[in-house]
């Protein structure tokens, strides 16, 4: 699973990165956000969706399907892909409303010590849905089991998409979104970068550069 990540990079510098991933200018009406280190579930997150256009948009991290009256519940952040595509929480979401959740990097526990992922200093873009339920965007993060070589951190894996795989998910057929469930290339991972941070990671309320020490 994935409960916390790290997005620092914001303004014309991911609007950028996410215009050369989709390969189209992307629009961000509501502007970016600033840098944050220590997002969490229910806490508002951008996301990239296609329409019309391509749009970068503030969406609460826990997904809202359009049958929520509510927000209560616990906040459905993560999906896991081997059962998105059939369970009634992200069905309709995976056929039609798919997105890309930008990450500098995450965290994940090991042994009850955080670590942080990252790509040498690349964006990564995980796998995402989107819904509009309770009147409100809201998003989810694909998973899968983790592969070696860092599947000693944790079992499951956000699902990063390789450049060639962005377009499939974002605005391909609901098969070409099903090969995409499986889990990432171990040649992809084998370049993240893994190393222990700061145990204040564990209070959401601490948001700043010096959990990275």
């Amino acid at each position: 699973m994935c409960g916390r990540f790290v997005l620092f990079t914001t303004g014309d510098s991911l609007t950028e990165a996410a215009a050369r991933a989709v390969g189209r200018p992307v629009m961000a009406p509501q502007g970016t956000p600033g840098p944050r280190y220590n997002l969490a579930p229910t806490q508002v997150v951008p996301i990239v969706r296609m329409g019309q256009e391509a749009l970068l948009e503030p969406a609460r991290w826990g997904l809202l399907p359009y049958w929520k009256k509510d927000d209560s519940g616990p906040p459905l952040f993560n999906a896991r892909g081997e059962t998105v595509a059939e369970k009634p929480s992200f069905r309709d979401a995976f056929k039609h409303q798919r997105c890309l959740i930008p990450m500098d990097g995450y965290y994940e526990w090991h042994e009850k010590k955080p670590h942080y992922v990252s790509l040498d200093g690349e964006i990564m873009w995980a796998a995402g849905l989107w819904a509009t339920g309770v009147n409100r965007l809201s998003a989810t993060m694909v998973t899968t089991d983790s592969v070696e070589p860092i599947d000693w951190l944790h079992n499951r894996l956000p699902r990063f998409l390789m450049d060639d795989e962005i377009a499939p998910w974002l605005t391909g057929t609901e098969d070409q979104a099903r090969q995409l469930l499986q889990p990432i290339s171990t040649d992809w991972v084998e370049r993240l970068e893994v190393r222990e941070v700061s145990k204040d990671v564990g209070n959401v309320r601490n948001d700043h550069a010096g959990l990275l020490d």
